[in-house]
This record gives C-alpha cells, structure tokens and sequence, in this order.
C-alpha cells in the first residue's frame, strides 16, 4: 500500500489519455467519413487515426488496465463492493469500444467504410456515457440504478436524434 496513491495517480493520467482517444477518434472518422472523396485529406486523417490510436489510445488502455489490475491486487477488498463490479463491467464495454474504433480504423485504412459521418457522431456519445457511469460508481461508491438507467436511455435518446437527422446534402 505504500505506493497506491502514486499508482492511482498513474491510473487516473492513463485514463485521461485513453479518454482523449475514444473522445476524438470518432471525430476524426466523422471528417474522413464526410471528406471520403478529397485524397489528400483522407490521407492526413488516415495518419492522424493511426496515430491517436497506436501511440496514445492503446498504450494509455494498456496502462490503465494495469495500474487499475495493481490497485485491485494491492486492495483486492475493493472487489467485495457492488459499484466496483458494476465499474469494471462497465470497463468491459469501454475496452470493447476501444477495440471497435480499431476495427473501424482498419477499415478506413482500406477505404471500405460504407459509414456516414452521421453515424460516427451518434458512435460519438457511447464513452462520453460509459465514462459518465463510471465516475459515478466510482464518486457515489454506490450503483444509483435510477441515475444509471436515466442517463442511459437520454444518451440512446441522443444517438436516436442524431441517427434520425435529416443531413443537408449541401457541400
């Protein structure tokens, strides 16, 4: 226990790196997703989503599991906690997430993506939620099941008005 502040404050940076990730990388497929046709930006774009992916994303995932895997092994009580289970589910689905922004890299990268920029921005809202539950559970060390099903279905509320947007085919 001698160093888990340290560690926590490793875990927290490592968060925030992965967070900017998973923030701007469906932004930028919003931007190759609507500029498809301009080469040149495209390739731009096709070096900046390797990039935020391969240097910041994954490493700062990497080093969040891990210092996040320390803390639990240096207080492996914390595992008897309800909001902590719901956390780390919770982390399965950001993983994921991350997982998928790769997926669709790849295939951005062999310019197959048949996704409009629209969808990308409805993508857009899934970790702003997972991370919204999760400083929650965290902050409450409660799982507040009206709180997690309100916010949950206003975001699906969000992605359905962004989905259903009538989009002005106007360059």
């Amino acid at each position: 226990m001698e160093y888990y502040q340290e560690i926590l404050a490793f875990h927290i940076i490592s968060v925030l790196s992965w967070m900017s990730m998973l923030f701007y990388m469906p932004r930028l497929f919003v931007y190759h997703a609507e500029n498809i046709k301009n080469d040149g930006f495209v390739e731009v774009v096709k070096i900046q989503e390797s990039k935020i992916y391969k240097v910041i994303g994954f490493p700062a995932m990497i080093a969040t599991i891990l210092s996040g895997g320390t803390m639990l092994y240096l207080n492996p009580s914390l595992l008897y906690n309800d909001w902590m289970i719901a956390k780390l589910i919770t982390l399965v689905f950001m993983i994921w997430y991350s997982f998928s922004l790769d997926k669709i890299r790849k295939i951005f990268a062999e310019n197959r993506c048949k996704k409009n920029g629209q969808f990308f921005r409805a993508y857009n809202e899934v970790p702003t939620l997972l991370a919204i539950l999760i400083v929650v559970f965290v902050i409450t060390k409660s799982i507040p099941i009206y709180f997690s099903i309100g916010i949950t279905l206003f975001f699906g509320f969000i992605i359905y008005k962004i989905l259903t947007k009538k989009v002005d085919n106007v360059q």
